[in-house]
């Protein structure tokens, strides 16, 4: 019944306190005062934690099928009722820039070790073609010009411009385009594997238009 669930994932039911957990660990933005803003507010709140925690179980069904990944921990089990961890959006690792992923996203890094153990795997499989990392150098000539030809303001794409030698910034090329590669591959499998869940009356998507106080805020 619609009762007990927020929402189905392959016909199995997400427990609706797991949704209230996660609320009480990400406190609320807005400060409307107005009863009918704040009531609108606490909806979308509600939609938006919905979202977490199904990527939270997508993530988890992911890292069963794919067996224990590196990092991954005991995440590779289903946790049957759990809630997301419990910890700050600031846990997240700190080489890892998650502002241009959304909100939802982002906090669902912050509270699935699934969701975390899959990204990890899927930027580990990316294989990066040797000439797209020299494309990327020889494009982005701005980001390797040398110490003393920042200092004088040089032109990074007059020829004359001196480059920080290929060989020694051709790995964190590697890793800058290998987690943009991840990132691309992550949102392609929550693309897909959203298709498979069905939400609850009031617990749908926020940018969802089929109800009346939708809105599209990442």
């Amino acid at each position: 019944m619609t009762d007990e669930y927020a929402a189905q994932v392959l016909g199995r039911p997400v427990p609706k306190d797991r949704v209230d957990a996660l609320l009480e660990t990400v406190p609320a933005r807005d400060r409307e005062t107005r009863p009918e803003a704040l009531a609108r507010a606490e909806r979308q709140r509600r939609r938006w934690a919905t979202q977490v925690v199904v990527i939270d179980e997508l993530a988890r069904r992911a890292c069963a099928q794919r067996g224990p990944l590196r990092g991954a921990g005991n995440c590779a089990t289903s946790h049957d009722g759990a809630a997301p961890e419990k910890r700050p959006i600031t846990a997240l690792p700190a080489e890892r820039d998650v502002a241009d992923l959304g909100s939802i996203v982002a906090v669902a890094l912050a509270h699935s070790p699934a969701a975390r153990a899959l990204l990890d795997e899927l930027e580990r499989e990316q294989q990066i073609p040797e000439e797209a990392v020299y494309d990327y150098y020889d494009r982005n000539r701005d980001r390797f010009l040398t110490p003393a030809e920042l200092t004088r303001g040089a032109d990074p794409f007059h020829e004359t411009s001196d480059l920080l030698p290929y060989a020694q910034v051709r790995e964190g090329i590697i890793v800058e385009l290998r987690r943009a590669a991840g990132r691309r591959a992550f949102f392609d499998w929550l693309d897909r594997a959203r298709a498979d869940v069905v939400y609850a009356p009031g617990y749908e998507h926020p940018g969802d238009p089929s109800h009346p106080d939708h809105e599209h805020r990442h």
